[in-house]
């Protein structure tokens, strides 16, 4: 059992922390709400909604083809 109390990780998980490390914390966390609220990038705004043109000169031409044959 002593070498459980006399452990690192005992040492570590028992540790008396300061109260400026809830202040810390407290403060990292808002600053990563107000960075995530005025963050100018919008990933939707980039995700491609829909065939390229590319892709509707591919089907255009195989579905002019198949009105001709039908």
């Amino acid at each position: 059992m002593s070498a459980i109390a006399g452990s690192y990780v005992c040492a570590v998980l028992l540790a008396k922390r300061p109260p400026s490390a809830g202040v810390d914390r407290v403060r990292w966390r808002w600053r990563r709400l107000t960075g995530s609220l005025h963050d100018p990038y919008r990933p939707e705004l980039h995700y491609m909604r829909g065939p390229g043109p590319k892709w509707r000169q591919k089907h255009v031409r195989g579905e002019a083809a198949r009105r001709r044959a039908g």
